[in-house]
This record gives C-alpha cells, sequence and structure tokens, in this order.
C-alpha cells in the first residue's frame, strides 16, 4: 500500500491533517448542544478489603469519598490530559460509587454534561478512570491486588452523531 492509498482511507478521520499527523478537531463552526456522557468501571478486591472499605477502617480516611471528588476533579482536566480533547465548560459532574458485594467491590459511574460543540464521552472515561485509581490508592495498604476492570462509555447523547448506547452482549461464556 502506497503512502497516498493509506492516507486516503484515512481521509475521514478528523483527528488526522492531510499529512496524517494527529490535530486537534476545529469545531468552531459547530452550533454549542446539551451533551452527555455515562461512563462506567468496576473495581474488584478481596471480601476482606470490601469489608474494610464498607466500614471505614482504611489508614487514609474515607476512601468512597476521596474516590468520588478525585473523580469529579478529573473530568474537569480532561483536556489537560488527554491531548486533543477540547477544554469544555462543564455543567454536570456526577460520581457514584455503588458498593457490589458480588464482585466483590465496588461499581463506579460517572455522568458528564455540558451545552457545547464537542461531546463529554472522554470526561466521563477520565472521571471514572482517576476515582477507580483513587480507590485503589486508599486502600492499596489492604490489598496490592485490588483489580480496574471494564472502564467502559455506558451512554451519551446530543451532537451530530447522535445518541449511543451499547448494543446488548452475548452472555460470557463459562470455561469448559
Amino acid at each position: 500500500m502506497t503512502q497516498d492509498n493509506f492516507l486516503s482511507n484515512f481521509a475521514s478521520l478528523t483527528h488526522l491533517d492531510q499529512q496524517g499527523q494527529a490535530q486537534m478537531v476545529d469545531v468552531s463552526d459547530k452550533a454549542p448542544t446539551i451533551r452527555q456522557a455515562v461512563a462506567a468501571a468496576n473495581v474488584r478486591m478481596l471480601p476482606t478489603t470490601f469489608a474494610a472499605i464498607q466500614a471505614g477502617n482504611v489508614p487514609k480516611g474515607d476512601v468512597l469519598a476521596t474516590a468520588r471528588l478525585a473523580g469529579i476533579m478529573a473530568a474537569k482536566q480532561t483536556a489537560t490530559l488527554i491531548p486533543l480533547c477540547h477544554p469544555l465548560p462543564l455543567q454536570k459532574i456526577a460520581v457514584e460509587i455503588i458498593p457490589d458485594p458480588q464482585l466483590p467491590g465496588y461499581q463506579i459511574q460517572a455522568t458528564v454534561k455540558t451545552k457545547a460543540e464537542t461531546g463529554v464521552e472522554m470526561e466521563a472515561l477520565t472521571a471514572v478512570s482517576v476515582a477507580a485509581l483513587t480507590l485503589y490508592d486508599m486502600a492499596k495498604a489492604l490489598e496490592k491486588s485490588i483489580q480496574i476492570e471494564s472502564i467502559r462509555l455506558i451512554s451519551k447523547s446530543g451532537g451530530k452523531s447522535g445518541d449511543y448506547s451499547p448494543p446488548e452482549q452475548e452472555p460470557r461464556l463459562s470455561h469448559l
């Protein structure tokens, strides 16, 4: 494949310029619309670690409140962390951390909303990622094997591409 063929195949990718170099997308011609994104992650741990966090018996303090605030702060910093993201005026950032004894661990969900020219998927994903990392940091004295899993976009609304929610997944097969 020649370089010309390669570049023509990727001409529709908005984050690449004519030479195939990364660029920030020009959204100046787009009208601001209301956009929202919801992202999620799971944090899995040993039952004893889960019980200690639930009881508030962690040496560093309030694990869940700290993780929630870290997620909110991270959403606001997304443009400084992800090179091609636009700085956005965020009108809503909500981070929920839900205990899940079946994991055992926590489900984290972030909802981010704005009225802008581009979406907030990366802000929601950054919020759950940093909340999960903070939960790990706050509890690592109890357990180093805590696992951060399934960081994913749950839904998005608004903008040119419209609404999105992932298709229902096939049930996972157990190992034979």
